[in-house]
């Protein structure tokens, strides 16, 4: 039986690096790998397992078709690796810290993908965002707002509110799955 693509998406600041570390083990042992992403900045791979890479050897890699995904955000480059499709046909789960902008992208290439919408009330995501000190003020309002505007135009996916405690949204990724596993 084919394993289903998990597509993780959501705003900066709403947890998705958090989230992937503290359910690694629970989601490794219902057989769910995390792909690991190869990005174009070496400061993001400090909050994710990320592989960093320069412009140049992510324009290479993606030319040899080393990438199953492979989108341009912020700035960035962002890929997956075409490994995953091997393990999908083996039949393993796979989630992957996807882009909101690239979702429709992705599931042309895998129409049975979950899509898991990490949403953050307002103020926590403000807060977060500040804290993480990576943005001026300006550049956050600028982003919640986007935000916003983004999260009316998603459907089709499986919401997950990160607000509250990571241990609480850990088990409710894990009932999400349990609840959405295909059946074959």
């Amino acid at each position: 039986m084919q394993g289903r693509l998990i597509y993780l998406i959501g705003p900066s600041g709403a947890g998705k690096d958090s989230l992937l570390d503290a359910a690694r083990a629970p989601l490794a042992e219902r057989g769910v790998r995390i792909a690991r992403r190869v990005i174009t900045r070496s400061a993001e791979a400090v909050g994710e397992a990320a592989h960093s890479v320069s412009a140049e050897e992510f324009a290479r890699m993606e030319a040899e078709q080393a990438f199953a995904l492979a989108w341009r955000a912020n700035g960035l480059a962002y890929g997956i690796r075409a490994e995953i499709d091997a393990w999908l046909a083996a039949g393993e789960d796979v989630l992957v810290n996807g882009s909101r902008g690239y979702l429709a992208e992705a599931r042309q290439r895998y129409p049975d993908l979950l899509a898991v919408l990490l949403t953050v009330e307002q103020d926590v995501l403000r807060e977060r965002l500040l804290n993480r000190g990576r943005e001026t003020p300006e550049q956050i309002e600028a982003r919640l707002a986007r935000n916003a505007l983004f999260s009316g135009e998603l459907d089709d996916y499986i919401r997950l509110d990160n607000s509250a405690s990571l241990t609480s949204s850990v088990e409710r990724l894990l009932q999400l799955l349990d609840e959405h596993r295909q059946c074959g």
